[in-house]
């Protein structure tokens, strides 16, 4: 065994796994053909497309394919090589060694270096989301020649070595950005444009209608990409998705591209299959948020007696269509190396939230309404506004008058995360493969920043949550690492910035003419660069 796999076999030891998983799963391309045109659904249409400053869903499906990340990852979420081709960790943890691809262009010609690296980590810890937790321990990125980045830290990472894939810390072209400000960066012509190393190359943007990206011809894996094109698809109503697919219009959508309803009448037809893998990375998990600003919602007693007034049961098989499993923790069940099970949701008892609101000091009026609250929803899919309509008509039964305001997805992120026109949302933020990377930016009195999307929205602040994250972010041993989240989770469940409701089974759809889709953990949010269609099939 070389010196890096004991190094890695090391490091994925203290997150839970005892060994390198076999490394299965990956594509076969020996059957592969080139050519054709792959019609690819994302909903909804994107607010930008390079997921550099931005963790929306359609913008990590697209990003990939133009801008590549160091590392990719099979199933067992054991990395391989893609802009890296080797990588070693120190005996303290505290630096990381990659050894880059030789002869790797940017779209525009010029050559990507080690430079490239340190500068993008250095963006992502400053304006991604996640990045804020993922490299804060991050102090410098040192580049001894140009294809060798060492990444040094000033504390361990046990998660660092599984965040590097491109949906989720894609390396971008130091030329393009050097001289712009920090606060630029999201709004850089990039974002829309994006110049990357990846197989395909980015050809137009017409916004409501389609994303066009090309064959990169010159792409560091000679051969490939196999196709010739993919065309993004923004198709907002649901039913068009679904005829889409039976018509054979559509090739392929992840995150449940269709309603739930007509899932099961679709994945019958003889074309159409359906992978639930390709979802590893991502934790998946639903929430309502409680923005503590408001005069209302920052009594605990007043969040308390909301949650009484959810059925859990009723969000899942109503709302989700069973899709899914009730997940009232701040950890999802799909991370049950870090899930207190302890937790159960807040009984579904009006009479009991009707006395918290009276106690509270919130007794009904003349006309029976305790006072009023704005819902909104993340429109990504169309379960999150029956999320709200749900929680309205349920609000009214114990008093709250409630309005829902629906908006496009770029709105959305606007009112919800730079101008908080919003009491409580229906969100969804994936726990991703670990909570540092996933949960603790929803929590963390660090993470909240106006215009950050996908962060604290509550405005929650607790010195003893926060020290608990930060505290798990570095802890090399695995069973105090797993007791500071199960402490965390407690004081979430007593506090409740958040109701967490349902983590959602997601599936991808698409004609079985479509090859090598899913080969790995990213699945729809890899690069592309195996996938080939044989016709004849589906």
């Amino acid at each position: 065994m070389d010196i890096r796999r004991r190094q890695l076999n090391k490091l994925l030891a203290l997150t839970g796994l005892t060994a390198l998983v076999p490394l299965s799963g990956f594509a076969e391309t020996s059957a592969a053909t080139a050519g054709g045109t792959l019609n690819f659904i994302v909903e909804p249409e994107p607010p930008t497309i390079l997921a550099l400053a931005h963790t929306a869903g359609g913008t990590q499906k697209v990003s990939p394919k133009i801008t590549e990340g160091l590392l990719t990852y099979d199933f067992g979420l054991a990395p391989k090589p893609q802009l890296a081709t080797e990588w070693s960790i120190s005996e303290d943890g505290l630096n990381y060694t990659f050894k880059l691809r030789e002869n790797v262009k940017w779209h525009d010609g010029k050559p990507f270096t080690s430079d490239d690296v340190a500068y993008s980590i250095e963006l992502l810890k400053q304006v991604h989301p996640r990045g804020r937790g993922t490299f804060a321990n991050v102090t410098k990125v040192d580049t001894p020649d140009p294809l060798t980045a060492v990444i040094r830290l000033s504390k361990p990472a046990p998660y660092l070595l599984s965040a590097l894939y491109g949906a989720e810390s894609p390396i971008v072209p130091k030329h393009v950005y050097d001289g712009v400000k920090i606060a630029d960066v999201p709004t850089n012509p990039n974002g829309g444009a994006p110049i990357g190393t990846g197989p395909f190359i980015f050809k137009e943007w017409v916004r409501g209608s389609h994303i066009i990206l090309e064959r990169n011809p010159n792409y560091w894996d000679a051969g490939k990409p196999y196709l010739d094109r993919i065309v993004v698809r923004f198709v907002p109503d649901g039913a068009a998705r679904a005829a889409g697919f039976e018509t054979g219009e559509f090739d392929i959508g992840g995150d449940n591209p269709i309603p739930l309803s007509d899932l099961e009448r679709v994945k019958a037809l003889p074309n159409i299959g359906v992978d639930s893998r390709g979802y590893e990375t991502k934790g998946d998990q639903t929430q309502l948020i409680f923005n503590l600003d408001n005069e209302y919602l920052k009594h605990v007693d007043v969040r308390r007696a909301i949650a009484h007034a959810i059925d859990l049961n009723v969000v899942l098989n109503t709302v989700w269509y069973g899709y899914g499993h009730v997940s009232p923790s701040a950890i999802s069940t799909f991370l049950p190396r870090y899930l207190d099970a302890s937790i159960k949701p807040y009984s579904f008892d009006l009479k009991a939230a009707e006395q918290l609101l009276d106690e509270a000091g919130y007794k009904r009026g003349a006309d029976g309404v305790r006072f009023s609250l704005r819902l909104t929803h993340n429109s990504y899919n169309e379960g999150f506004k029956r999320v709200a309509e749900y929680l309205k008509q349920n609000l009214t039964r114990i008093g709250i008058a409630a309005t829902i305001d629906s908006y496009d997805f770029s709105t959305y992120i606007k009112k919800v995360y730079t101008d908080r026109a919003f009491d409580v949302t229906a969100e969804y933020l994936g726990n991703q493969f670990d909570p540092t990377l996933g949960v603790q930016r929803i929590y963390w009195s660090k993470n909240f920043k106006l215009g950050l999307p996908f962060s604290n929205a509550s405005h929650y602040a607790n010195p003893e949550v926060d020290r608990l994250l930060e505290a798990a972010s570095v802890e090399t041993n695995e069973e105090t690492r797993k007791q500071q989240f199960y402490a965390f989770q407690k004081i979430i469940a007593d506090e409740v910035p958040v109701v967490n409701l349902i983590a959602l089974e997601n599936v991808t759809v698409f004609n079985k003419r479509v090859k090598n889709h899913t080969i790995g953990a990213e699945g729809v949010q890899s690069n592309f660069a195996e996938v080939y269609i044989k016709d004849g099939e589906g």
